[in-house]
């Protein structure tokens, strides 16, 4: 087995600048590090247990396939927040049969970024 010390997903944009605009002001990510110079130059994002690189650039958008999850502590604070700032909204806050509160939104790209909060009843909030 691999033993792997650390991780992150890694995003060519079709711009790069407009992805770090949206990564790092209109969703507000903490910046971990940057690397290189120029437009396609390297910025890693925080992702709460993770990591988001977006470096580099691509002739065509990421696989459709590519989604995000981000945890929030309020997905309705992060709503009007994220719609203050111009978001691509695809869908607000709704909670889902599963019991988890989601909205999704879309970067500059097109890849889909679920916003969720887990309620405090949730079981994934608790350990079996």
């Amino acid at each position: 087995m691999v033993h792997v010390l650390g991780s992150r997903v890694l995003l060519r944009p079709t711009d790069p600048e407009r992805s770090r605009a949206f990564y790092g002001e209109v969703l507000g990510l903490a910046v971990y590090r940057e690397f290189g110079t120029g437009p396609e130059r390297g910025t890693v994002y925080f992702l709460g247990g993770g990591f988001l690189e977006v470096s580099g650039r691509s002739e065509s958008p990421p696989a459709p396939g590519l989604q995000l999850w981000l945890q929030v502590a309020d997905v309705q604070a992060a709503y009007e927040e994220l719609r203050g700032r111009g978001a691509q909204v695809l869908r607000p806050p709704l909670k889902e049969p599963w019991g988890l509160v989601e909205m999704w939104v879309a970067d500059p790209d097109g890849v889909r970024i679920a916003v969720v909060e887990v309620p405090a009843d949730h079981p994934l909030r608790f350990r079996p």
